[in-house]
């Protein structure tokens, strides 16, 4: 048997092969620092450490070509092949979400890689401990669903995990391989909260590893839990920097706490280096992209920043990547965000579903619009497009629950019955609206949000706020508010109505407190006409006090 082990770590990897111009990039990248010694030689660990980097920051496509690199610089390489394999399986991305799973051809490529891994011979029992874990995944593909090889994967890395317990790699793809069989509706997160047991063991010995801090991320990325992830947050960026993925993560913790300036610093800087990458022909590149726009979106909105938003919107529509579920989301929750955070009711009745994106393929994406459709029609006035979104909503729910798809089922019920309220508020029946609105709030409760959105694109207990105000029930607002605030801290329609809703209600000192708090956290130039009232109430409160 050889022994051709690769030593130690990469931080800054080098190229496996290519022109001087190749090495030196490669050179330069920065993707944090892993351990993962295998039976190759040279050019192929090298290649080998490089693709793993990068799948720990959700690089696949990058990190399938350093593998396919390294199995051409060495032929016996039998984890470069393991490795292409592993590249085609997203544990994070399909958990939940079937339409993220691997296609039935990447289900084929990844068995056949690993059929090839097995054939070569000179591997160690760890590597082959490795090649059957991943095995597990890829085995009665055709047969078995999803859910169950997921779990298969995460039993067979559980026992290499123990068998190795001093192996980095082996500690962190346990933890992404339970992080891959995570029920989303799950509200204990007891699967999250052991593969964050599983990753704080590893930091302790490997601060520097990316895989680490990005697992943590997910792992917390919960209102409840989100402060526990905020060393991770902001040291991520900092362990990889040549990552869009490592640059945009850190903004799903920023969100959660409603950080803004920082989730907007992190997401400029993500959609920059997709930009780049893009350029240099990475296929997840512009998918990267638009999920960082919007997050960037959503975070300049809570800001007030609306010409940012604009400007994030139209770059948003000019995209040209359309093949990812990542695309589908933000194509269409960044048009919807825009209308419904600032109110426009008749700008969000007037989208359409973009004739540049195939929505069969993702319905969950598709019903956003339709759910902006319905709301803005219902509130402007145009009921017959509210009707019309409400049947569609209607009509994808049902294609989700015939798909097997209960979670994203789920969302698309809690637009429906949000939109259903303000067509019945339109049409005088308060009761209903109110009775429908209590339902989609307490569904919304229930239901976790997914890793691809910042957020609900319109919290339905926001939008039950927003109704008991309109009913003149400015105490019931406040409380309704106020618990929106507690799952998402900063956000700005949630701070103001909880700030009218007390002016209303006669308590003026809350009133000055939350207006003085919305205007500490958004843009003292925005001309947001919630913003607008708010210096004025404030400043006058001021003014009488003084």
């Amino acid at each position: 048997m050889r022994h051709r082990y690769a030593l130690g770590a990469v931080v800054c990897l080098v190229a496996v092969q290519g022109a001087a111009d190749e090495q030196h990039r490669h050179e330069a990248e920065q993707l944090g620092t892993v351990r993962f010694p295998v039976s190759c030689n040279a050019a192929g660990s090298a290649g080998f450490l490089r693709g793993v980097a990068m799948m720990h920051s959700f690089e696949y496509d990058r990190a399938e070509k350093a593998f396919a690199a390294a199995a051409e610089a060495d032929p016996a390489c039998a984890m470069a092949h393991w490795g292409v394999a592993m590249s085609l399986y997203h544990p994070v991305w399909a958990a939940g979400n079937p339409s993220a799973a691997p296609s039935a051809a990447d289900l084929r490529r990844g068995a056949a890689e690993l059929a090839q891994a097995k054939t070569l011979g000179g591997t160690s029992a760890r590597e082959r401990a490795f090649i059957d874990a991943l095995g597990a995944f890829y085995r009665d593909a055709e047969t078995a669903d999803h859910k169950t090889r997921a779990r298969a994967f995460a039993e067979a890395m559980a026992a290499v995990d123990r068998r190795y317990p001093e192996d980095d790699e082996a500690a962190v793809f346990h933890a992404v391989a339970l992080l891959g069989t995570a029920d989303p509706r799950d509200k204990s997160y007891a699967v999250q909260k052991d593969a964050a047991a599983i990753l704080n063991r590893v930091l302790e010995r490997s601060p520097q590893h990316p895989g680490v801090a990005h697992y943590l991320i997910h792992s917390f990325d919960y209102p409840p839990l989100a402060s526990l992830a905020l060393p991770a947050a902001r040291s991520y960026a900092k362990l990889a920097p040549s990552s869009p993925h490592a640059l945009h993560m850190p903004s799903h913790i920023f969100t959660r706490l409603g950080l803004w300036p920082e989730s907007i610093e992190s997401n400029l800087a993500s959609a920059a280096a997709a930009r780049k990458n893009l350029l240099a022909g990475s296929s997840f590149a512009g998918s990267e992209e638009l999920h960082a726009l919007d997050y960037l979106a959503y975070a300049y909105l809570q800001r007030g920043q609306d010409d940012d938003a604009k400007a994030v919107l139209d770059k948003a529509l000019a995209a040209s990547e359309k093949s990812q579920f990542t695309s589908g989301y933000a194509y269409a929750a960044v048009p919807a965000r825009y209308a419904l955070e600032r109110r426009q009711w008749a700008d969000a009745a007037s989208l359409t579903p973009s004739a540049a994106f195939d929505w069969s393929r993702f319905p969950y994406a598709e019903a956003i619009t339709h759910f902006a459709r319905a709301v803005g029609g219902a509130r402007s006035g145009q009921l017959d497009t509210a009707r019309a979104g409400i049947e569609r909503l209607a009509a994808i729910r049902a294609l989700l629950i015939e798909k097997k798809d209960p979670f994203w089922a789920d969302h698309v019920e809690i637009q429906r019955l949000a939109a259903s309220a303000w067509l019945a508020r339109a049409e005088g029946r308060n009761d209903e609206a109110e009775r429908l609105l209590r339902s989609a709030a307490e569904l919304e409760d229930r239901t976790e949000k997914h890793p691809v959105t910042p957020g609900p694109v319109l919290p339905a207990r926001e939008q039950l706020a927003d109704l008991l105000t309109e009913l003149g029930r400015p105490p019931s607002a406040m409380t309704e508010y106020q618990a929106v605030l507690v799952s998402s801290p900063g956000r700005l329609q949630a701070l103001y109505g909880a700030a009218r809703a007390a002016e209303l209600a006669g308590r003026a000192e809350q009133a000055r407190t939350l207006y003085t708090q919305l205007l500490a956290g958004t843009d003292p130039a925005s001309r947001r006409a919630e913003l607008v009232a708010a210096r004025r109430y404030a400043g006058a409160a001021t003014a009488a006090r003084d």
